[in-house]
């Protein structure tokens, strides 16, 4: 910069101008000069610190916030601190109850080795049947929760129950920080990061089901997605520099193992992430090295997760493991052949068939050589949920009937409406689908793409990230609209998403560009209201199955075993650690039967029956039932059978 300011100087001198023109004009030329000071590098470098400090800050103080606020409504709504031990664990229902009282079953253990290996081998649930508890039901999380617990000496400072749910809220924190991140990267403003803090916790009902049901899968494995997402969208940014793209891609290997062995349906959601990957590769030829780095973290991934997981086999008959490694076979029979030639042509019909094809191929030879019993149900589901099937199966229509499995009702995107998330959802994912298809044309057109895109381009869809993401959250939203469940997953990122696009000055100028405006910065004050909520007094109160908890662990015998709704067994595997005969968990194939079997027996059809309910019937002291039940227990909502030995073995 030195050398550059000697020589105009010295050119200035040189000129002498003569006239008054001349020198009127050195002068504006002069006074133009030093209206704008050329910033120092020292400047620029503590404004990027500045920026970065604070978006930073606000992110981990965003993700902390969520935290404390979670614990507070918690607190509030539960009344938890005043709450006796058995109350409290009432609080957890169905298939969170079976989770934490694993939890608990280990803290018991005298060693942790022995923990493991009673749950391993564990024959005091379901009653005449021995499971894998932790393959069967993922409980890595319970494992490390038990671990950190009796590691960190906190059962001197806290009581069991708090350390648990205080990591689950502490995950949610993560959860609502990696947001922040995404769409910080995204738009390039932190304040993108704070809108989408505000819309997650405004719309919680559908983002989360934290409230509700504390310790399920998704709670804890959700925010290592989350991370493994933000890592994927910096490593996937163009002008990424070296050491960034390292830590991006540590952060995503990391991150991507850690969810697949936290959930047991994680290994679908990579799928969905696989094929929006795949679509980023065709539309995006820079990204394709990138692309395929990540497809090596999946297999690596599946193929650790398989080994640890006691050889689960689900992971090798998933159509991830399928997809990924058809792609990247094809990757490698791909020819160096000149662009634009015959054989060229041919080459992409052969690639394209090959896409296509390979997967399935794949899929059906592995499901030939391996068993895959285990995610069987979820195929048969999903035919019938998409009418490719009909079936009077009891399973498939118990499975229909949960509401996390129903289609989503019109009050959820009610709600969205409201508060303003929809509506600019749809307007950003507009903007980026149009600007990502006009990419695509200009590519079939033979028109190369600029190398570097400036903001007065207004060319959002060239940006890799931008594609992946419209892909992504287009596949997830279609699901989400068939299945109630998988707006816990859609939503986040339709936060995160809207937030980008108010927030992003570029996404704004690719608008005005097409509608032939000047520049103009939206601005969006949203403010909250969450206090509220706090200050609203919650009671929990349900003596009824508190009395019932009480009378099992006071008055039935030792080798009794429980049967009734999914839902009632796991309160039961709980509070009293007694042996059930089923529980409310929906992805092994011998509990499902089991749940049938209390209900109806084999070739039973489900149509009308002459016959009353038996939960009805056996109430009645003139029904034969009272010949072979003897009622033991009662209050106003529960009633306890138990079965007449004697008279029962006759038949």
């Amino acid at each position: 910069m030195a050398e550059e300011e000697g020589s105009t100087v010295e050119l200035r001198q040189r000129k002498k101008p003569k006239s008054s023109e001349n020198k009127e004009s050195a002068k504006e030329e002069k006074i133009s000069d030093t209206q704008i000071p050329e910033r120092t590098p020292k400047y620029v470098l503590f404004q990027r610190f500045a920026k970065i400090f604070i978006g930073c800050l606000a992110a981990v103080t965003s993700g902390m916030m969520y935290a404390l606020y979670l614990s507070a409504y918690h607190e509030r709504k539960f009344w938890f601190s005043n709450r006796q031990e058995l109350e409290r664990e009432i609080t957890f229902q169905g298939d969170s109850a079976v989770y934490y009282s694993y939890y608990k079953d280990m803290l018991k253990a005298p060693s942790f080795e022995r923990g493991v290996y009673e749950l391993t081998h564990n024959n005091k649930t379901v009653s005449l049947k021995t499971i894998n508890a932790v393959q069967q039901m993922s409980l890595y999380p319970e494992l490390i929760a038990s671990v950190l617990y009796q590691a960190t000496g906190s059962n001197e400072i806290i009581e069991p129950m708090y350390f648990y749910i205080g990591i689950v809220f502490g995950l949610q924190g993560i959860y609502v920080t990696a947001l922040f991140v995404t769409s910080w990267l995204m738009s390039g403003t932190w304040l993108a990061g704070m809108l989408t803090v505000a819309w997650f916790i405004i719309n919680r009902v559908d983002t989360t089901r934290i409230e509700y049901s504390i310790p399920l899968r998704e709670n804890w494995a959700l925010p290592y997605f989350a991370c493994q997402v933000a890592a994927l969208t910096g490593y996937l940014k163009s002008n990424l520099n070296t050491y960034a793209e390292r830590f991006c891609y540590l952060l995503m290997s990391a991150s991507t193992y850690t969810f697949m062995m936290m959930w047991e349906y994680s290994h679908y959601l990579l799928f969905l992430q696989a094929v929006s990957l795949f679509l980023l590769d065709i539309f995006s030829v820079e990204q394709g090295d990138k692309v395929h780095e990540v497809y090596k973290i999946y297999m690596f991934s599946l193929f650790l997760g398989y080994l640890l997981q006691f050889e689960n086999p689900a992971l090798l008959v998933s159509p991830l493991l399928s997809l990924v490694a058809a792609l990247m076979l094809t990757k490698c029979l791909q020819l160096n052949v000149k662009k634009g030639t015959f054989a060229a042509k041919i080459m992409k019909v052969v690639n394209f068939y090959l896409v296509c094809t390979l997967p399935v191929t794949l899929n059906i030879i592995i499901k030939m050589f391996v068993p895959h019993k285990e995610n069987e149900h979820v195929l048969k589901f999903l035919e019938v949920k998409f009418g490719l099937n009909m079936t009077k199966n009891f399973t498939m229509n118990w499975l229909l009937c949960q509401e996390s499995l129903q289609t989503p009702s019109q009050d959820f995107f009610l709600r969205l409406t409201q508060s303003s998330l929809l509506p600019f959802y749809i307007l950003v994912l507009s903007i980026c689908l149009l600007s990502v298809m006009q990419v695509i044309f200009r590519r079939i057109n033979g028109r190369s793409l600029k190398e570097t895109v400036t903001l007065e381009d207004g060319r959002i869809g060239e940006r890799p990230e931008i594609i992946y993401h419209v892909i992504h959250t287009i596949l997830l939203g279609s699901l989400a609209m068939v299945l109630e469940g998988l707006k816990y997953i859609w939503t986040p990122y339709v936060c995160m998403l809207a937030a980008f696009g108010v927030c992003s000055p570029e996404l704004w100028m690719t608008l005005f560009k097409w509608l032939r405006l000047r520049t103009v910065h939206p601005v969006l004050l949203f403010f909250p209201r969450l206090m509220t909520e706090l200050t609203e007094l919650q009671e929990f109160y349900d003596p009824d199955t508190v009395e019932l908890m009480t009378w099992i662990k006071r008055q039935a015998p030792v080798a009794a075993v429980f049967t009734g709704s999914p839902q009632l067994m796991g309160t039961i595997k709980l509070c009293t650690g007694w042996m059930v005969t089923s529980l409310p968990l929906y992805n092994d194939d011998d509990l499902l039967k089991r749940n049938e079997n209390v209900v109806c027996e084999e070739g039973d059809k489900l149509t009308y029956s002459k016959y009353g309910r038996f939960c009805h019937e056996v109430k009645i002291n003139y029904s034969p039932y009272v010949n072979y039940f003897t009622r033991v227990y009662w209050n106003r909502s529960y009633f306890v059978y138990k079965i007449n030995t004697v008279i029962s073995f006759q038949s």
